[in-house]
């Protein structure tokens, strides 16, 4: 039997009645784009509005660019809210004060949607994780949409004929999860919070307004939903406390169990081992990856014969292998932009690997933390604008990093350091902003410099 027979239609009311509504959408990225067009189909009267003058415009609304105006917010029937706009915006401040009701795109979404959804978040290794479960999914031969904070808004899922949704959960998505009047609430079938480590701080505050944006996507599970956390994580585990959903455990049971050649499932409709022979993404974080995927994937209705976890692909800029020159393997995991991203890719890669820190760093970044797993390192090489300080901090604990003013420098280092047998691994620690536009634009420099390299 397939996975497709075994999957049923989300239990979903009817889709909110948007006719003659007056509907604002606020921020005019992809995600307001893709929302704005939902509520034109459906009948709404929708005005955009994007403190950008050169935001893009939809066909059928009426855009307000340029600044926003407090009486489009306050005299809408519904406003939805792009994850880039803060719900303490004191526009939306006001309009909720007034009683309309505001709800992100994410929820919104949500409720033109029947097929179940599959949620993942926290702060590393969601992109990850998520795009593992899109291909487990569509190898199973389901009609799935992989989308969210990675990659396509989920409002473009809106109308077509799908059997999973697949999606990426922010925290910036969270924050209004919905739940009034016409948006009944972002509700997964099965959703799980990966991890939790310092990011975001300007936009939350704190670790624990952090940890609760993140749990709020339990909030509005039903008894027969799955709520995964890891079995490890304290503040996780206390702050989805009392939130809804059936608790499995990332690293536990009832859940799932990483062994050196199997997933072990349990808690479930089909509990038993799965094999990872032919799963060979490198880093031990990647098992744990696919190890929630395979959950969560059987969580949604699938069989465990259903998942094909050989051959799986990984996304660029995470622990992707880029090239091998003269006997060197090198690894480009440029989306590291924090120390708990750089520890997993460096205790997952094993001993024996030279290793490149920096970029722009961020504030509070716990740098020490890197000192012990790097000591089995074959050596570490700080570059970019927070590389001299990141040295200081490991030569406190006793290592001898080398410095390099930029990555330019950092490749052209280490092809004459490194030797046959060696892997090279960039996992910067830190965000890109000293050189790069992002952490990709950073990632497509170092793949072009090692493949530069002579053979």
């Amino acid at each position: 039997m397939s996975g497709a027979e075994t999957v049923g239609a989300a239990a979903v009311g009817a889709a909110p009645d948007l006719r003659g509504l007056r509907v604002l959408v606020v921020g005019m990225a992809r995600s307001g784009v893709a929302a704005a067009e939902v509520a034109v189909r459906r009948g709404a009267r929708v005005t955009c509005t994007d403190l950008r003058a050169d935001a893009p415009v939809v066909v059928g609304t009426e855009p307000v660019y340029g600044a926003h105006r407090r009486e489009d917010f306050v005299g809408a029937d519904l406003i939805v809210v792009s994850p880039g706009v803060p719900a303490r915006q004191p526009d939306l401040a006001a309009a909720i004060a007034a009683g309309v009701e505001v709800v992100g795109e994410l929820a919104f979404a949500a409720a033109f949607l029947t097929a179940p959804i599959l949620a993942v978040s926290g702060t590393n290794g969601k992109s990850t994780t998520t795009h593992l479960l899109g291909q487990l999914c569509e190898r199973a031969g389901l009609r799935t949409f992989t989308g969210g904070n990675l990659g396509q808004p989920l409002s473009l899922a809106v109308g077509q004929d799908l059997e999973m949704c697949v999606v990426e959960v922010s925290s910036y998505q969270l924050e209004l999860p919905g739940g009034g009047a016409r948006i009944p609430g972002f509700r997964p079938r099965a959703a799980a919070i990966l991890n939790l480590t310092p990011d975001h701080l300007e936009r939350h505050g704190t670790m624990e307004a952090y940890g609760a944006a993140k749990c709020r996507l339990f909030a509005k599970m039903g008894p027969a939903d799955f709520a995964l956390v890891p079995v490890d994580d304290a503040r996780l585990i206390r702050l989805s406390a009392q939130l809804p959903g059936r608790r499995l455990w990332l690293g536990g049971t009832p859940g799932v169990i990483v062994q050196p050649d199997l997933l072990v499932l349990d808690g479930v409709h089909d509990p038993g081992p799965l094999s990872l022979a032919g799963f060979d993404l490198a880093g031990a974080h990647h098992r744990e990856n696919v190890a929630c995927a395979a959950l969560l994937a059987v969580c949604g209705g699938l069989w465990r014969h259903d998942l094909r976890l050989a051959g799986l692909t990984g996304l660029p800029h995470r622990m992707e292998r880029v090239a091998v020159r003269r006997g060197v393997t090198w690894i480009d995991d440029s989306k590291a932009t924090n120390v708990e991203a750089a520890l997993a890719a460096v205790r997952g890669i094993g001993p024996g690997a030279w290793v490149l820190l920096g970029g722009r760093g961020k504030e509070g970044a716990a740098y020490e933390a890197l000192a012990e797993p790097l000591r089995r390192a074959r050596g570490v090489v700080c570059f970019g604008e927070a590389g001299p300080g990141i040295a200081t901090v490991l030569e406190a604990s006793g290592l001898t990093p080398r410095r390099a003013a930029d990555l330019d420098s950092a490749v052209a280092l280490l092809d004459q350091a490194a030797r046959d047998g060696d892997t090279v691994l960039l996992s910067p620690a830190c965000a890109s902003f000293d050189a790069f536009t992002d952490f990709e634009h950073r990632g497509r420099h170092f793949r072009d410099l090692v493949r530069g390299l002579p053979t």
